[in-house]
């Protein structure tokens, strides 16, 4: 028998159209997005499923967007009787996450995430931060070249995504610095990332304080399925220990590889990517090569992992 796990994608993994099949052919996935529409006050799901993708591309719509679209898809595998044993999610995915295990009402994530993705946008003024992709490089020696050059600036490591891709977030003069330092360090590749802030760096303090602020108004319950979070790579299941976590992760690294080999310690083998793109399948089986990984974002790839889970009837 598989033990599963469903991921959660974050920013960075929306496109245009996303959700709107699961939405034609599945009223689960349609009350999602029309709930969505409600609680937020403007047509989300337009925006999800026809753009325009400039307006999709901003942090405060984008979160949102990505957020429906995953739950949608898990409403959709509910239907179906499938649930995992374990969750987790990628920075912004923590939410799809919690919302998947009952420890939070998705109306009341939606609006978190939509200020959430405001406050990161306004903690530092466009073009002054961002983050790069430094590829084939060992964590270790990446946090040890960002320490070398936040001589000129704030610049730390982000996301730990998989052996050898680990992405930077700083100030933009400390960045260049750094990149010019992996690349002389042997990194095969150092690629800048379109986002609008230095996220998962401590320039996002700011934004973490207010968000903690909303979180406290927010009920969050135990969660029903175990979860693990990205700032400790360890499972968090007291209300208060999930709130910290939530705040701390806005300005810390996510830990992605070492949540992942967590799930695998404990025995999951099977792996489904719930909500848009494939980012985080790709970045499993870099991790485990062993490990099954699915996704659910759309007919064909829904009723392909029903199939090879054995759950379609």
């Amino acid at each position: 028998m598989s033990v599963l796990a469903f991921i959660f994608p974050g920013q960075g993994s929306q496109f245009v159209g996303m959700g709107r099949e699961l939405a034609c052919e599945f009223p689960e996935a349609q009350k999602v997005f029309t709930a969505a529409d409600e609680r937020l006050g403007f047509p989300l799901s337009r925006l999800c499923f026809a753009g325009p993708e400039e307006e999709l591309k901003l942090t405060t719509n984008t979160q949102p967007a990505v957020l429906a679209t995953s739950i949608a898809s898990l409403r959709v595998l509910e239907r179906y009787g499938v649930r995992p044993q374990f969750v987790a999610g990628h920075s912004l995915g923590e939410y799809s996450a919690l919302v998947s295990t009952g420890a939070m009402r998705f109306e009341e994530a939606l609006e978190l995430v939509r200020l959430r993705g405001r406050l990161m946008e306004e903690a530092v003024p466009a073009g002054e931060g961002g983050m790069v992709a430094v590829l084939g490089l060992p964590g270790d020696q990446v946090a040890e070249i960002c320490q070398q050059a936040s001589v000129v600036g704030v610049v730390e490591p982000a996301n730990y995504n998989c052996p050898g891709q680990v992405v930077i977030a700083g100030q933009q003069e400390a960045m260049e610095k750094a990149m010019e330092l992996a690349r002389q360090s042997g990194a095969k590749r150092v690629i800048p990332i379109a986002v609008s802030g230095p996220f998962h760096s401590s320039l996002m303090l700011p934004a973490g304080e207010q968000l903690a602020d909303a979180l406290q108004r927010v009920s969050i319950r135990p969660p029903d399925i175990k979860f693990v979070a990205n700032v400790s790579a360890d499972y968090a299941s007291a209300p208060m220990e999930i709130r910290e976590a939530l705040v701390r992760q806005i300005s810390s690294p996510v830990r992605w590889e070492a949540s992942i080999r967590r799930l695998i310690a404990d025995g999951v083998d099977t792996f489904v990517e719930v909500g848009p793109g494939t980012v985080l399948g790709g970045l499993v089986k870099k991790i485990d090569k062993q490990v099954k990984v699915f996704g659910v974002q759309d007919v064909a790839s829904l009723e392909k992992t029903l199939a090879s889970l054995g759950e379609g009837g």
